[in-house]
């Protein structure tokens, strides 16, 4: 295992880093200092979005200005909060979604991320069915219009937005059905969901066997990777609180071990310290940390 190491940008533009986001450069600037090989876009103002960027040569001076702090890119994480898949027409999301792959393409991004928008929520079952069989149709056209440009769509699943138990996880990936559509593995999230199940709605759905059982349930499907520890607790009672790593409840030596079959061939790995006010000095510290553990594992 040999990854390279990005930071996901989001994590100094919300939470504690709302009412003053650092600039785009400064991030850059911290993260080729910090050790990264990479960052991963969050695609809110004021970093990059097709609106900041419109044209393709604004994007090939983004694209260079990135390299030139030896940096690449492992993905980028754009807004859909106006048009929720599994609710909105799929022109609507599809309109959205292309302007998009032409931001990723232009800048060479080969990975996007999406999530379902809508919040958990409990639903009679004729519901449950349309709205996740209009999420699976979406995210399929979806897929094609991404595979057409080279761009692969990553699902991150998390206790924050509809659909967040490791069945529906499964089904949902299955009921998509296409090779350009992956899922997002986040192991803060992932514990949450499937350890503390945090957020379900109905029957809880727990798996025995931690964030590596549930791993292992989506190996097939995996396509993008991001670390974080969990203690075990919601940030503001909606999402995976991104603790510090060492200082929650994953066993990352243990967890690369038994999975390194599925992470080890992800170019790329992302470490996330959203909604996190020590971000910087913790990100500093990440670098050395996991490649620590990827030591460990070997080892092992």
């Amino acid at each position: 295992m040999n990854p390279k190491l990005s930071i996901g940008s989001w994590a100094f533009a919300f939470g504690p880093f709302a009412a003053a986001p650092w600039p785009f450069e400064r991030v850059l600037e911290y993260a080729a200092q910090a050790g990264y090989d990479g960052v991963e876009i969050n695609g809110f103002a004021p970093h990059p979005t097709p609106d900041s960027h419109p044209s393709a040569a604004s994007r090939r001076e983004l694209r260079e200005r990135i390299r030139a702090h030896g940096l690449g890119i492992s993905g980028y994480a754009p807004d859909f909060a106006k048009v929720p898949p599994d609710l909105c027409p799929q022109r609507d999301y599809l309109a959205q979604l292309q302007a998009y792959l032409d931001f990723c393409v232009d800048l060479e991004i080969g990975t996007i991320r999406v999530d379902t928008v809508s919040p958990p929520a409990e639903l009679a079952a004729t519901e449950y069915e349309a709205r996740f069989a209009r999420l699976a149709d979406t995210w399929r056209a979806s897929a094609e219009l991404a595979a057409a440009r080279g761009v692969r769509i990553v699902w991150e699943f998390e206790p924050g937005f509809w659909l967040n138990k490791p069945g529906e996880v499964k089904r949902l990936v299955e009921a998509v059905g296409h090779p350009a559509f992956r899922v997002l593995f986040d192991t803060s999230h992932a514990y949450m969901s499937g350890v503390a199940g945090a957020r379900q709605t109905g029957e809880r759905e727990t798996l025995p066997g931690g964030i590596i059982e549930y791993a292992d349930l989506l190996r097939d499907t995996i396509g993008h990777f991001h670390l974080i520890d969990s203690d075990g607790t919601l940030h503001d009672d909606e999402t995976s609180t991104h603790a510090e790593f060492g200082a929650g409840r994953i066993d990352f030596p243990a967890f690369l071990a038994a999975m390194e079959p599925v992470v080890a061939p992800l170019e790329w790995w992302c470490v996330d310290y959203c909604f996190n006010a020590q971000a910087e000095e913790w990100g500093r510290r990440a670098v050395p940390f996991i490649r620590r553990a990827i030591g460990e594992a070997k080892r092992r």
